[in-house]
């Protein structure tokens, strides 16, 4: 595979102030499907830990009290327990808004302080753009006396309530307060990675430059600002030496930084390697790109899609979004439907018949929250991660995402998808299966992967099961339901005295954009 036809060079990265790899090679990437699956392979590695091993982590959103496991531990005790072993513990968690505004200040202090009180180091980090937030979810574990036991999770998956769901989506016991229409316990799908060999080594450097960024940690609070000056920080532990080679899987480590004053060290103009990597890989797509995302809105990020599809007559585009945006409120819901039934119809105006956009319930009917940041193409090159596709994470946040290339060849037809030599590759195609077998009712285990493999047919089928399950939603539910868990995704159209007040709140506080002037002026990432 011609491995800089998808990945970015070190020139198209354009950040020389970070240490990050161009790409590591003989990595292993294992997807985890939903929380559940996560928390448990995280227990079971962070409860191996032995003295003097480090554990690193960042996250948007942590609550002490939510159980990994149906009987605990819950977050705070498997990281405090760590920390108590002699375990090296260090954290960076978003400082966060007021939990009055659906926000979670006083959760992530709360996480900070008891881990904290344990031994560990947990930093509420507020070094963001005005309106920003650090939404990377990254946990790294090292071993001191076995490297090739080190192993990093990154994906969508926060260490939150509402995270702990599972293949049968009836929602986690601890829930955050969401729309009503996903009712007490919303049921919840999402995507983490679970990743070795030299990419840990990579993604160790993720969180080292950001844990010794000079910028002060809240310099906008003046209270917070000297507590944090008295305070300081203890120095990290000397980097061990990567993980040696395990697996078959070039990984491209992409991230979003804004270009903030005072400078990231790392990143002076800040990063955009999720937007430049996305990018550079949408262009090679010729027959099919499925994603699954929380947002799916900007226009900026649907005209990438647009051209493709206009490029490329056989290429379709398949996407799986939330029913309902996760708000509501005469205020609050407007500015994020706008969004993506702008850039919905942005993209069926290019490609008409050819955009296939779903949503997800499960078998009682109840909507399924998609909070999964994934992007397969053509088979080949695949992505993981906690970016949107959306213009404030390509821009504004802080994102981290794990492209993927696999060395291994798919052996099942069609051998070559995308026409371009490149061959479906292992990784990318059994990520887009799995999840298709679950959307589908299909057999797990892949016994039942008929008309899912050549992307006609595929998209065929999937948009066949979709559409007898409306009609038998539209029906009445009368007769046996139909399988599967997908239905055609209807975004309301809002009148125009809404939109009129809701797209300019939807483009300055819903999706701001965080590039330097220059980029913004000449319309590129």
């Amino acid at each position: 595979m011609p491995i800089r036809d998808w990945f970015l060079t070190a020139q198209e990265r354009a950040n020389p102030a970070s240490e990050l790899p161009v790409w590591t090679t003989g990595n292993l990437a294992e997807p985890l499907i939903h929380g559940a699956a996560y928390f448990d392979r995280l227990v079971s590695e962070v409860e191996a830990l032995q003295e003097g091993d480090h554990l690193f982590f960042t996250d948007w959103r942590g609550d002490p009290d939510e159980r990994m496991r149906p009987d605990g531990p819950t977050v705070a005790q498997l990281f405090s327990r760590a920390a108590q072993r002699g375990v090296v513990v260090k954290g960076l968690l978003w400082r966060s808004h007021l939990d009055s505004l659906s926000f979670s200040e006083a959760e992530n202090r709360s996480l900070s302080e008891t881990i904290c009180a344990a031994g560990g180091e947990v930093l509420l980090d507020q070094r963001v753009r005005r309106g920003g937030s650090h939404h990377q979810k990254l946990v790294v574990l090292r071993h001191s006396a076995a490297p090739e036991r080190d192993v990093a999770f990154a994906g969508g998956i926060d260490l939150c309530h509402s995270r702990r769901d599972d293949a049968e989506h009836h929602g986690d016991p601890q829930a955050v307060g969401m729309s009503p229409r996903y009712g007490d316990t919303p049921p919840w799908h999402d995507v983490q990675l679970a990743l070795r060999g030299p990419v840990v080594g990579a993604l160790d450097t993720v969180f080292r430059e950001r844990w010794t960024d000079p910028m002060p940690l809240d310099s906008e609070n003046p209270l917070a600002y000297l507590r944090d000056r008295l305070r300081g920080s203890d120095p990290l532990p000397e980097k061990p030496a990567d993980p040696p080679p395990c697996g078959p899987h070039r990984i491209q480590v992409l991230r979003t930084y804004p270009a903030v004053r005072p400078r990231y060290s790392f990143a002076p103009d800040g990063e955009r390697t999720v937007a430049r990597g996305y990018t550079k890989a949408v262009r090679r797509a010729r027959r099919l790109i499925y994603l699954e995302d929380q947002y799916l809105w900007s226009t900026e990020v649907a005209d990438l899609f647009a051209r493709a599809l206009r490029d490329n007559p056989d290429l379709h585009l398949v996407a799986v979004v939330p029913r309902h945006p996760d708000v509501d409120g005469r205020f609050a819901l407007p500015p994020n439907m706008v969004g993506r039934e702008q850039a919905l119809s942005l993209c069926g105006r290019a490609a008409p018949g050819r955009v296939h956009v779903f949503d997800v319930e499960n078998h009682a009917g109840d909507p399924v929250y998609v909070h999964a940041k994934v992007c397969v193409i053509d088979d080949a090159w695949a992505s993981v991660g906690s970016d949107n596709f959306n213009r404030r994470s390509w821009t504004h946040d802080s994102e981290l995402s794990c492209a993927v290339l696999d060395d291994t060849r798919d052996e099942r037809a069609p051998l070559d998808p995308g026409g371009l030599g490149d061959g479906a590759r292992l990784f990318a195609r059994e990520l887009r299966l799995r999840l298709w077998r679950e959307h589908l009712d299909r057999d797990p285990d892949g016994g039942s992967d008929d008309g899912l493999l050549d992307p006609a047919s595929a998209v065929e089928t999937i948009t066949a099961s979709a559409d007898a399950l409306q009609r038998w939603h539209d029906s009445g539910r009368v007769g046996p339901r139909p399988s599967g868990r997908l239905r055609p995704h209807r975004p309301e159209r809002l009148p125009w005295y809404t939109r009129a007040w809701a797209l300019p709140a939807y483009r300055v506080v819903y999706d701001p954009d965080g590039r330097p002037l220059r980029a913004r002026l000449a319309g590129t990432w």
